[in-house]
Protein backbone atom coordinates (compact mmCIF):
# COMPACT_ATOMS: atom_id res chain seq x y z
CA UNK A 1 0.00 0.00 0.00
CA UNK A 2 1.01 3.69 -1.22
CA UNK A 3 2.15 5.89 2.22
CA UNK A 4 -1.04 8.39 2.74
CA UNK A 5 1.53 10.54 4.11
CA UNK A 6 5.28 11.35 4.21
CA UNK A 7 6.77 10.67 7.83
CA UNK A 8 7.03 14.56 8.72
CA UNK A 9 3.01 15.31 7.51
CA UNK A 10 2.25 12.38 9.65
CA UNK A 11 3.64 13.94 12.44
CA UNK A 12 2.07 17.45 11.38
CA UNK A 13 -1.32 15.51 11.16
CA UNK A 14 -1.26 13.89 14.98
CA UNK A 15 0.18 17.39 16.55
CA UNK A 16 -2.14 19.74 14.99
CA UNK A 17 -5.31 20.88 16.65
CA UNK A 18 -7.62 20.81 13.18
CA UNK A 19 -7.15 17.31 13.29
CA UNK A 20 -9.84 16.59 16.41
CA UNK A 21 -11.99 19.58 14.90
CA UNK A 22 -12.40 18.61 11.29
CA UNK A 23 -13.25 14.68 12.80
CA UNK A 24 -15.85 15.86 15.21
CA UNK A 25 -17.38 18.65 13.27
CA UNK A 26 -17.46 15.92 10.15
CA UNK A 27 -19.46 13.42 12.76
CA UNK A 28 -21.72 16.10 13.84
CA UNK A 29 -22.56 16.97 9.99
CA UNK A 30 -23.21 12.97 9.35
CA UNK A 31 -25.44 12.91 12.29
CA UNK A 32 -27.08 16.09 10.76
CA UNK A 33 -27.47 14.31 7.35
CA UNK A 34 -29.05 11.75 8.76
CA UNK A 35 -31.58 13.75 10.38
CA UNK A 36 -32.12 16.34 7.27
CA UNK A 37 -32.02 13.31 4.61
CA UNK A 38 -34.82 12.05 6.75
CA UNK A 39 -36.52 14.71 6.81
CA UNK A 40 -35.94 15.55 3.15
CA UNK A 41 -37.60 12.16 2.38
CA UNK A 42 -40.96 12.82 4.17
CA UNK A 43 -41.70 16.19 2.82
CA UNK A 44 -40.91 14.77 -1.05
CA UNK A 45 -43.48 11.62 0.08
CA UNK A 46 -46.05 13.67 2.58
CA UNK A 47 -45.94 17.22 1.87
CA UNK A 48 -45.67 17.76 5.44
CA UNK A 49 -42.22 18.91 7.41
CA UNK A 50 -40.38 21.79 5.08
CA UNK A 51 -40.24 24.21 8.07
CA UNK A 52 -38.17 21.69 10.08
CA UNK A 53 -36.95 20.31 6.99
CA UNK A 54 -34.88 23.68 5.90
CA UNK A 55 -34.23 24.26 9.13
CA UNK A 56 -31.81 21.17 9.30
CA UNK A 57 -31.22 22.28 5.58
CA UNK A 58 -29.75 25.24 6.69
CA UNK A 59 -27.73 24.01 9.88
CA UNK A 60 -26.28 21.38 7.43
CA UNK A 61 -24.81 23.70 4.89
CA UNK A 62 -23.28 25.43 7.77
CA UNK A 63 -21.85 22.47 9.07
CA UNK A 64 -20.26 22.02 5.28
CA UNK A 65 -18.46 25.57 5.14
CA UNK A 66 -17.26 24.62 9.05
CA UNK A 67 -15.70 21.30 7.75
CA UNK A 68 -14.40 22.69 4.31
CA UNK A 69 -13.08 25.80 6.13
CA UNK A 70 -11.59 23.72 9.24
CA UNK A 71 -11.14 20.99 6.55
CA UNK A 72 -8.78 23.74 4.21
CA UNK A 73 -6.57 24.84 7.76
CA UNK A 74 -5.77 21.33 8.06
CA UNK A 75 -4.74 20.19 5.01
CA UNK A 76 -2.27 23.38 4.62
CA UNK A 77 -0.76 22.77 8.32
CA UNK A 78 -0.37 18.65 7.46
CA UNK A 79 0.88 18.87 3.91
CA UNK A 80 1.24 22.81 2.92
CA UNK A 81 -1.73 23.69 0.53
CA UNK A 82 -5.04 25.28 1.22
CA UNK A 83 -7.39 22.95 -0.87
CA UNK A 84 -6.45 20.47 -3.75
CA UNK A 85 -3.43 19.12 -2.62
CA UNK A 86 -2.16 15.94 -4.17
CA UNK A 87 -3.12 13.47 -1.99
CA UNK A 88 -6.97 15.40 -1.63
CA UNK A 89 -7.67 16.06 -4.67
CA UNK A 90 -10.25 13.63 -5.38
CA UNK A 91 -11.49 14.32 -2.11
CA UNK A 92 -11.83 17.85 -2.29
CA UNK A 93 -13.50 17.81 -5.99
CA UNK A 94 -15.92 15.76 -4.40
CA UNK A 95 -16.42 18.22 -1.52
CA UNK A 96 -16.81 21.33 -4.25
CA UNK A 97 -19.18 19.47 -5.80
CA UNK A 98 -21.42 18.56 -2.53
CA UNK A 99 -20.49 22.18 -1.55
CA UNK A 100 -22.08 23.59 -5.01
CA UNK A 101 -25.16 20.98 -5.09
CA UNK A 102 -25.34 22.53 -1.11
CA UNK A 103 -25.29 26.47 -1.84
CA UNK A 104 -27.67 25.67 -4.62
CA UNK A 105 -30.56 25.52 -1.96
CA UNK A 106 -30.09 29.27 -1.75
CA UNK A 107 -29.89 29.71 -6.06
CA UNK A 108 -33.45 27.78 -5.76
CA UNK A 109 -34.88 29.87 -3.32
CA UNK A 110 -33.63 32.99 -4.71
CA UNK A 111 -35.31 31.84 -7.99
CA UNK A 112 -38.74 31.33 -6.25
CA UNK A 113 -39.06 27.59 -6.74
CA UNK A 114 -41.71 25.79 -4.74
CA UNK A 115 -41.00 23.90 -1.87
CA UNK A 116 -41.08 20.59 -3.54
CA UNK A 117 -38.73 21.65 -5.96
CA UNK A 118 -36.19 23.10 -3.04
CA UNK A 119 -36.35 19.98 -1.44
CA UNK A 120 -35.73 18.04 -4.61
CA UNK A 121 -32.26 19.91 -4.84
CA UNK A 122 -31.63 18.96 -1.42
CA UNK A 123 -32.11 15.53 -2.07
CA UNK A 124 -29.52 15.74 -4.96
CA UNK A 125 -27.05 17.82 -2.68
CA UNK A 126 -27.39 15.52 0.09
CA UNK A 127 -26.32 12.67 -2.77
CA UNK A 128 -23.47 14.38 -3.30
CA UNK A 129 -22.32 14.59 0.26
CA UNK A 130 -23.23 11.19 0.82
CA UNK A 131 -20.37 10.00 -1.76
CA UNK A 132 -18.39 12.89 -0.30
CA UNK A 133 -18.44 11.32 3.03
CA UNK A 134 -17.62 8.05 1.66
CA UNK A 135 -14.62 9.30 0.17
CA UNK A 136 -13.79 10.99 3.82
CA UNK A 137 -13.98 7.26 5.24
CA UNK A 138 -11.54 5.42 2.45
CA UNK A 139 -9.07 8.75 3.22
CA UNK A 140 -9.41 8.16 6.90
CA UNK A 141 -9.28 4.49 6.92
CA UNK A 142 -6.34 5.09 4.54
CA UNK A 143 -4.44 7.09 7.14
CA UNK A 144 -4.94 5.13 10.01
CA UNK A 145 -3.89 1.81 8.16
CA UNK A 146 -0.53 3.60 7.38
CA UNK A 147 -0.33 4.80 11.23
CA UNK A 148 -1.02 1.58 12.71
CA UNK A 149 1.81 -0.44 10.33
CA UNK A 150 4.11 2.15 10.81
CA UNK A 151 3.05 1.58 14.88
CA UNK A 152 4.05 -2.37 14.49
CA UNK A 153 7.55 -1.21 12.30
CA UNK A 154 8.59 1.13 15.54
CA UNK A 155 7.28 -2.21 18.02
Amino acid sequence: MKPHFTPEQLARRNATIWTPIVLYIAFLQFGVYLIGFYLVIRFLLTGTGYMAASIIVWIKIFLMWAVTITGMFWEKEVVGHWFMAKQYFWEDLGNLVAMITHNAYFVALWMGLNQRQIMLVMLFAFVTYLFNFVQWIIVGLHSWQQRRALSSEKA
